[in-house]
């Protein structure tokens, strides 16, 4: 990771969509497009909190009814959808629910 600073161990909640570029641009990111109604969304929590605790990789929780905006411009259209950042570049996206293994991989083995 070029940055100095220690990956958060928690996964960061999106408040600014203006910070969403900021919080992409260093190192590998694992975004999380979700919303509190979606089943699937819920069922995945513990293993993205695992991503954000287990790995190098942050974790970026954006509410799609919050950012509606900003999940147009990603092409956001089902959630879950898990799009993976290596260093603010765009390098997966998973739609729908994945296993811990799976975004573990996705983390660890950017495809840049």
């Amino acid at each position: 990771m070029s940055s100095t600073e220690a990956t958060p161990a928690e996964p960061i909640q999106l408040t600014d969509a203006d910070a969403f570029d900021e919080h992409v641009a260093d190192g590998v990111v694992l975004v999380d497009f979700h919303a509190d109604w979606c089943g699937p969304c819920q069922m995945m929590e513990p293993a993205v909190e695992a991503v954000a605790s287990d790995t190098d990789a942050a974790v970026l929780k954006v509410d799609v009814d919050d950012h509606q905006a900003l999940a147009g411009e990603y092409g956001v259209q089902g959630i879950p959808t898990l799009l993976v950042f290596s260093d603010g570049e765009l390098v997966e996206q998973m739609v729908g629910a994945q296993t811990e293994e799976a975004l573990t991989d996705a983390v660890t083995e950017p495809t840049a």
